[in-house]
């Protein structure tokens, strides 16, 4: 073989390769757009002058988002979607990470069996959790249902999501970095805030955003957890009765660029952050 020569390029290739290589692309195509297709209607019937959704396209019309501000109650859902998510997320995160610390390094006896109990909630069906939690919530602790109720319950199947994140992290993180940092003179606390939070810090920030996203479209939980006030999910469902307007389009068209927003602020401050303390270890 000739010197710089590619290794693939001596090796037997089919006749049939480059169709092959087409229906493979064809394929891709149809996947992305089973993906992405529904996403694209949603964001353009929400610029639909027709009260009514569907085809044919009927005009262009902003009028959907002028009237966001005038309806008080898919306002008042948004905003108790968007605060269930971020205490969700908060806690979830929290009690997540702490719960994959002894999860992975504490030497637990039967670790496989305990693996399956935190991740139990996952594999139950919501109608069984909500229902589960519901008699629990309010027959055990007398809690009237409320947003702190849906708060619990989301709880339930969003930390697990976390556990497995960070724990997956962890089992990859090389305890030697934390044993040079003690030998250099570094506490146990000193060590966890500068040397493992730093580097599990995208597992963190992953499971948070997965609580929110998981949050935010939660609907059988939410369903038998909810009292008086309403979610974007539980608001859509009354609305379907009779019948959903451009108007719920909008909202999701909002809620979609937020959370790309979101996406987007969290990987520049991580990569930001990651600088920082690159440039604050850099010695002078």
């Amino acid at each position: 073989m000739a010197k710089g020569m590619d290794v693939l390029e001596g090796m037997p290739v089919s006749g049939h390769a480059r169709l092959i290589r087409w229906i493979f692309r064809a394929w891709a195509a149809i996947v992305m757009g089973f993906l992405y297709l529904p996403i694209a209607f949603l964001i353009m019937f929400s610029f639909e002058d027709s009260k009514t959704i569907g085809l044919p396209w009927t005009g262009f019309s902003t009028r959907w988002y002028e009237g966001l501000p005038q309806n008080a109650q898919l306002l008042s859902a948004l905003s108790n979607s968007v605060l269930v998510a971020i205490v969700v997320a908060v806690l979830a995160t929290i009690v997540g990470t702490m719960a994959a610390f002894p999860l992975v390094r504490a030497g637990l006896r039967f670790p496989n069996a305990i693996r399956i109990l935190v991740t139990m909630p996952i594999m139950l069906p919501g109608i069984l959790i909500g229902i589960a939690l519901l008699i629990f919530l309010t027959r055990a602790f007398g809690l009237r249902l409320s947003l702190l109720t849906v708060v619990l319950g989301h709880l339930v199947f969003t930390t697990p999501y976390v556990v497995l994140i960070v724990a997956a992290r962890l089992q990859g993180f090389d305890r030697a970095l934390e044993w040079a940092a003690a030998d250099l003179g570094a506490s146990p606390a000193r060590a966890l805030r500068e040397i493992v939070l730093p580097l599990i810090s995208p597992a963190i920030m992953a499971g948070a955003l997965i609580a929110v996203t998981l949050s935010i479209d939660e609907f059988i939980v939410t369903f038998f957890l909810i009292g008086p006030q309403l979610t974007l999910p539980i608001y859509i469902y009354t609305q379907i009765k009779v019948g959903v307007t451009p108007e719920v389009n909008a909202v999701a068209t909002i809620l979609l660029v937020a959370t790309l927003a979101a996406f987007g602020l969290g990987a520049l401050a991580y990569s930001q952050g990651r600088r920082l303390l690159r440039l604050r270890r850099r010695p002078s």
